[in-house]
């Protein structure tokens, strides 16, 4: 098979006409030859840290998405379902990975559970760590997101850190904000990459003292327009990531948007496409081709250079993407979950308070991180209830591995006015996680969620819709098409109840998120992550 186009030697920064030859899946040549084809060949994108479970797609539907916007690999932490279902979930994620011609490089997740502070449905400790390790399968140590662990030498977190060391794999970080001398022993300890960094400042610090930052620019977490101008001075150590991507995201585009907006900007495309296709595959030592000789024919083409529209897609000298339509064919597998809760009543989510204030998460658009706010307190019959007037809605936790009470809690900017949305995607636990205007709405949507052991709802009086998720109760057994329009379907219906937020149930399902550092609700109560403690919701 022979390929013409325009060659992006990306390594030597330059352009030219040429032919490419592969046979038996590989690149034999690659020569100068003149020809009418204006259409551009280079090598295909890599998504350099994402959970394939944040797009609710197992790993063989999240392929068929992918390639049609030129990814041909990604490096993917298993960390969510691995909380739900330990070692067992990380070999589904391989195994199915594996059915179809795509690069899936997962790795060992660090942190099951994420924290001490809340209640997953899996461990997997050092010994777990070293097991999976040894396994060719696993390319890296997943991110260490108990950066205190680092920081105070706990035995566990070195021994995982040790055993990458071990095997020379890699380890990802996981250090929001972590600045100075803390960030200094975090590395010292081995720990090589950040996509945590939501200032320049943060940024430019980690790179300075040898990390390699992941600009990230996923459904809900954005710190691309904070970053990127890092990228033409330290494009030789940056990447470009989602970490969580939602499947009516990823039908429309995946990291070739990053790359049009970065050239949009006046960056050298050069440097944009080190940070996309090549500095993954060296620091991971992946299997993927650059577009060299004797390498693996992972190759693209694309209409321009500019808005990056893929046009064909080859993995292994394989097609897999033709003008948009994916050729790899949907593969049946078996599902598997926990999820081991009965029904709640409109009782449990009642909190009795006679208190005038109370603490209040507040949701940052396009952010992990939240505030904290001290609000007035709205009382009916003796018990604290929404606001919507103000935009302070209940929220809750509700423990999906057993029966306990639901934890409770306020939220300002979901901006509902009617009903209640709810999910079963809770990072990194994978708790029920829900917010409504009141208690009655709250308790339907978490008992539809019970009801399909999974999924994301919304709910009013007189109304329920949802994207049921049997596969851990996280991900769909359908395919990406189909999942994708159901949940933008889903994502109009929670903005008509009345939420501005862009990514309503993504932002959702990061509010339990107690590893980052900032006022979160895990399924036992308020959590300060500042300084590790929880903390009552009345003032």
């Amino acid at each position: 098979m022979i390929l013409q186009g325009q060659i992006v030697d990306i390594q030597n920064k330059r352009i030219y006409k040429g032919e490419i030859t592969i046979e038996n899946g590989k690149i034999s040549s690659i020569t100068e030859a003149e020809h009418n084809v204006n259409h551009y060949i280079l090598p295909g994108f890599v998504d350099a840290h994402i959970h394939i479970e944040s797009s609710m797609l197992v790993p063989s539907e999240f392929a068929r998405l992918a390639v049609t916007h030129g990814t041909v690999a990604t490096v993917s932490d298993p960390h969510e379902i691995a909380n739900v279902l330990g070692v067992k979930g990380v070999e589904f994620m391989i195994e199915n990975g594996k059915k179809v011609p795509f690069k899936f490089n997962f790795g060992a997740p660090s942190c099951v559970p994420a924290t001490t502070f809340e209640s997953a449905g899996a461990v997997i400790d050092s010994d777990d760590i070293k097991i999976l390790l040894e396994n060719p399968d696993i390319k890296y140590l997943a991110e260490m997101m108990n950066y205190p662990g680092v920081l105070f030498n706990d035995d566990e977190v070195m021994k995982k850190i040790a055993w990458a060391k071990y095997f020379n794999k890699p380890v990802d970080g996981h250090a929001p904000g972590l600045r100075g001398d803390d960030v200094s022993k975090y590395i010292r300890a081995g720990i090589s990459t950040d996509h945590e960094c939501f200032t320049y400042d943060e940024a430019l610090e980690k790179l300075q003292k040898g990390m390699k930052i992941l600009i990230r620019e996923g459904s809900a977490a954005k710190n691309f327009e904070a970053l990127i101008d890092l990228l033409p001075e330290y494009f030789e150590n940056m990447m470009f990531c989602s970490d969580d991507k939602h499947p009516d995201d990823l039908i429309l585009n995946h990291i070739n948007k990053l790359c049009a907006r970065a050239v949009a900007k006046g960056i050298d495309v050069f440097k944009v496409l080190q940070a996309a296709c090549i500095n993954p595959v060296k620091h991971y030592n992946l299997d993927v081709g650059l577009l060299q000789v004797n390498d693996v024919a992972d190759c693209i083409v694309v209409e321009d250079l500019k808005d990056f529209k893929t046009l064909q897609t080859y993995i292994n000298g394989e097609l897999v993407s033709d003008n948009g339509k994916p050729l790899i064919k949907p593969v049946s597998f078996t599902n598997l979950n926990n999820f081991d809760c009965t029904k709640k009543e409109i009782l449990d989510f009642k909190v009795a308070s006679s208190s005038d204030k109370i603490r209040v998460i507040e949701a940052l658009e396009g952010q992990l991180v939240t505030n904290e706010l001290i609000e007035d307190s709205l009382i009916e019959d003796g018990n604290l209830v929404s606001n919507t007037e103000k935009d302070i809605l209940k929220i809750t936790v509700v423990n999906r591995y057993n029966d306990q009470k639901p934890a409770m809690a306020f939220i300002k900017n979901f901006g509902l006015k009617e009903g209640a949305i709810a999910s079963s995607v809770g990072h990194d636990s994978h708790n029920i996680i829900a917010v409504g205007v009141s208690d009655e709405m709250i308790c339907k949507a978490v008992n539809l969620l019970i009801e399909n052991k999974g999924g994301i709802c919304a709910v009013t009086a007189s109304e329920e819709k949802i994207v049921s998720l049997p596969v851990a109760g996280i991900m769909s057994d359908k395919d990406g098409e189909t999942i994708g329009k159901q949940y933008a379907d889903l994502d109009v219906m929670a903005k008509q109840l009345g939420s501005n937020l862009n990514a309503p149930y993504m932002t959702l399902s990061f509010m339990a998120l107690l590893v980052i550092p900032s006022l979160k609700l895990s399924d036992k109560g308020l959590f300060n992550g500042t300084d590790f403690k929880f903390t009552p919701l009345e003032v």
